[in-house]
């Protein structure tokens, strides 16, 4: 679902920028209803628990992967506006540190996945979220998540003049929705078992909920250093797609960074640099959404 540069033209990587960037704000805005000095460890590990899910890809079928998105999961447990943050700083580190996802088409992923993702995700929980219907709103709302980010990312493409025919496109589509009902199945047994430890957390995940807190983290360290050996080498729905549209061959990185591709160079196996990559990942998400999460709650109290 990360658009690499190359594959945008630039009136649409440009606009999309544009879009992003106060949308962003806005929501930065609106978190500090959402965060307080007790909520921002809960930030923290959901975000590590996030990019560590992200780098699990799982077989969709036709030879492509999938991996979890995660914009219902932060929605659910952190709110609409502090999630799209979370969300927003993962994908800034995946770009900058992983090269995963284009740095010009930076706004074009966090508008697709951080801001209309996110309000996809949350929209049926915030109509539906009590009494029989609440496992149904939430995979509702995972499932939703994923269509809006690959409905956005294909019109960006087609806007950017990709021509993709209709078996391309219908083909591509269903793998997409194949992600989505994976992505709420997961999303809805996540969220069941956090609620399976401490009942109120997810409704108000504060640091209190230390066994959920640390049951997250273990999760995410696992994912990151043992996960990685289970996940699909397969290219997921949008790489999938830019092969058959022919595209593929665009895609341009503006630098190179140590940890390109989740992998630490220099280790002789490459189980160990994948996992050296992801543990620094942790690090990297774990510090930058505590920061953040500070500075929000900070302007709040002002």
């Amino acid at each position: 679902m990360h658009i690499p540069d190359g594959f945008l033209s630039t009136p649409v990587w440009a606009a999309m920028n544009l879009a992003a960037a106060p949308s962003v704000a806005y929501l930065a805005r609106r978190a500090q209803r959402e965060i307080d000095d007790s909520r921002i460890p809960a930030l923290g590990v959901m975000g590590a628990f996030v990019f560590a899910a992200q780098m699990i890809n799982f077989p969709v079928g036709l030879g492509t992967s999938g991996h979890l998105l995660g914009s219902a999961l932060l929605a659910v447990t952190l709110g609409p506006a502090a999630a799209s943050i979370v969300m927003t700083a993962i994908l800034v580190v995946q770009a900058l540190i992983f090269q995963d996802g284009g740095v010009l088409a930076l706004g074009a992923n966090v508008f697709n996945m951080a801001v209309a993702g996110v309000a996809a995700a949350y929209l049926p929980y915030r109509l539906w979220n009590s009494g029989r219907l609440r496992n149904p709103a939430i995979f509702l709302g995972a499932f939703l998540s994923v269509l809006a980010g690959a409905v956005l990312a294909v019109a960006e493409l087609l806007l950017s003049g990709v021509r993709m025919g209709q078996t391309v496109l219908g083909v591509s589509l269903g793998l997409f929705l194949v992600t989505a009902v994976l992505e709420g199945v997961i999303t809805v047994a996540v969220i069941r078992s956090l609620e399976a430890m401490r009942p109120n957390w997810v409704r108000a995940p504060d640091s209190s909920g230390r066994l959920v807190l640390g049951a997250l983290a273990g999760a995410a360290i696992l994912l990151a250093v043992v996960g990685v050996l289970l996940a699909s080498a397969d290219p997921d729905g949008l790489e999938r797609l830019a092969e058959r549209a022919g595209i593929a061959a665009r895609a341009r990185n503006l630098f190179t960074t140590p940890l390109a591709d989740y992998q630490l160079r220099g280790f002789g196996a490459d189980w160990l640099g994948k996992a050296a990559a992801g543990l620094a990942g942790l690090v990297a998400i774990t510090a930058t959404t505590l920061v953040l999460g500070k500075l929000i709650a900070r302007r709040r109290g002002a």
